[in-house]
């Protein structure tokens, strides 16, 4: 596996495997690497012939009061888990690469789709992320780029500006890769404290009751999100926001959609974790 650090390197790379008729495949990483971003390369392997993975911690996606500074650099551990995932190449710039004029002024936006779920809290993330993928695309011009589905807001917005902007690119949603207690694997996971992390796997247990109570009837969507949010924080997490959303605007859903994601954000201890179910109903059931 190659370890390439400039645009231009990557450039070159990528045009000589376009020469020998090769399809590429991409999955951009802020490093720490866990089984969930290895199981998108997986992902990646199977549609393409040689997988780019990018390291690259964007500054303009954390908040003034987030974790960038803390958040974990690992990249030689980053390297040995992607070479023996069969990851042909890893992208590795520093700032300077990506931001090469300094203070960034060219934005790319996604409006209403940033506004919703996370991006409510955090204003300014969402513009961050598609600005550097967009980036990413321009540097790697990659056939197909696999995005998890446990961001379900990020993989929307993604896939928005693809189909906005005519990007040759392929955006393929991989199934969220979890614990066998059912907790996502996140990189920020490894801040929980031991008894964080026996209760943490309770994020996706009542994201799971509200799927089966909206299949069971329940349209006062709400009356669920307070429940569940209450729920929540009875066992200790700090809830930024339980939502029941149309899936495809992620404005709060009524009683007339039929497919649903219910979507949390909720700090436990130190880390921010986030999670999601869909739910779609038949015309009938509404």
């Amino acid at each position: 596996m190659e370890l390439l650090h400039t645009v231009a390197e990557v450039r070159e790379r990528v045009r000589q495997w376009r020469q020998a008729g090769k399809r590429v495949g991409f999955v951009p990483t802020m490093g720490n690497l866990h089984h969930g971003h290895l199981s998108l390369v997986r992902e990646a392997r199977r549609h393409s012939d040689e997988v780019v993975v990018s390291i690259f911690v964007n500054p303009t996606q954390f908040g003034p009061n987030e974790d960038f500074d803390a958040y974990p650099r690992t990249l030689d551990a980053d390297c040995a888990q992607l070479r023996d995932a069969g990851v042909a190449m890893a992208f590795a710039p520093p700032v300077e690469e990506i931001y090469p004029l300094g203070a960034n002024q060219t934005w790319v936006d996604v409006d209403a789709l940033g506004d919703y779920l996370c991006g409510a809290d955090r204003p300014g993330h969402f513009r961050g992320v598609t600005t550097v993928v967009s980036k990413l695309f321009n540097i790697v011009q990659p056939d197909l780029a696999v995005f998890g589905e446990k961001d379900f807001q990020q993989l929307a917005v993604i896939r928005r500006m693809v189909a906005e902007l005519l990007m040759p690119v392929r955006v393929i949603g991989a199934a969220t890769d979890r614990e066998p207690d059912g907790l996502a694997r996140s990189s920020r996971n490894g801040f929980l404290t031991a008894e964080e992390r026996t209760r943490a796997p309770l994020l996706q247990q009542h994201l799971q009751e509200a799927r089966r109570a909206i299949e069971a009837g329940e349209r006062d969507y709400r009356a669920l999100e307070q429940r569940l949010a209450a729920s929540l924080a009875g066992h200790g997490f700090d809830v930024d926001y339980v939502t029941v959303a149309n899936a495809d605007s992620l404005a709060p859903a009524g009683p007339g959609d039929h497919s649903l994601v219910v979507a949390a954000a909720a700090r436990l201890g130190r880390p921010r974790l986030i999670d999601n179910v869909t739910v779609k109903l038949a015309e009938t059931a509404l």
